[in-house]
């Protein structure tokens, strides 16, 4: 099984992999540094989402293109992992999150397009994605099982908020999204989410708890505490992909919902 790792803020290499190499990708939506090799025992393509260094904001991220390069690459899974802002109060900061349910209402990319790679009327199979929820449950399971393995707190499900940066939230916006549910917030995983549903990849997306989101505590949360935690999140984060990856085997993982082709 081929797996394709999709890494943000903080973590812009694999620890431990492998024969690295990369290539870039040509895609329909531009071109994407991908990194191949062995991680954890299995075949693996790297895609950084701001580049080593972070050069790309989050509104600079190229996700139809990212998504796409990994799909013509061949994957037959997406890991993906973020740092995000903690809507509900009860998560601990350092701990992580196996979200299982999507607030994307927007549905656009950072250039206000629509969220899609169906961008042309009349291609050959476009259809519709339809899905109970957004999230492949087994890859799910397998980065809960891989946190536990790697020895880290993880909540079992939550629901993951799309925000649009590079700004961070008011504390009404805060609001409005906690009434509908959201337990975190971060500015690149909605759009990873839809474009990996409609291109057949399962995906599955783990975030690691920074900072509270404005208006979440009292005391906002430190910009070094911030810091530190960003720092943090690599090795948290590398070690359970890690285990994670290792848990996946060979065994084949189901697409998420269903296509309504068109034509």
């Amino acid at each position: 099984m081929l797996i394709g790792i999709i890494t943000g803020s903080g973590t812009y290499a694999l620890p431990g992999f492998e024969g690295a190499q990369s290539r870039d990708v040509d895609t329909a939506f531009g071109s994407v540094a991908v990194t191949s090799g062995e991680f954890a025992g299995a075949d693996v393509l790297h895609v950084s989402r701001h580049l080593p260094g972070h050069p790309r904001l989050s509104n600079h991220v190229t996700h139809q293109a990212n998504i796409s390069a990994l799909r013509d690459s061949g994957v037959d899974a997406i890991l993906a992992v973020t740092v995000c802002g903690a809507v509900d109060p009860g998560v601990p900061l350092g701990s992580l999150i196996a979200f299982d349910d999507l607030h994307f209402l927007g549905n656009r990319l950072p250039d206000g397009s629509l969220c899609t790679l169906q961008t042309e009327p009349g291609v050959p199979g476009r259809s519709h994605w339809v899905y109970g929820k957004p999230f492949s449950e087994q890859l799910r399971n397998a980065l809960r099982g891989g946190a536990a393995d790697a020895g880290f707190a993880c909540r079992a499900d939550g629901c993951y908020g799309h925000v649009d940066g590079p700004r961070f939230n008011t504390a009404a916006e805060i609001r409005t999204l906690a009434q509908a549910g959201v337990t975190a917030v971060s500015q690149t995983g909605g759009p990873e989410t839809v474009l990996a549903g409609e291109a057949g990849i399962p995906y599955a997306l783990l975030g690691y708890a920074t900072d509270y989101a404005n208006g979440v505590q009292e005391e906002d949360t430190a910009i070094e505490e911030l810091m530190r935690l960003i720092e943090a999140s690599k090795t948290v984060l590398a070690s359970t992909l890690t285990a994670a990856v290792a848990r996946l085997g060979d065994e084949p993982i189901d697409q998420v919902g269903s296509h309504i082709v068109m034509g």
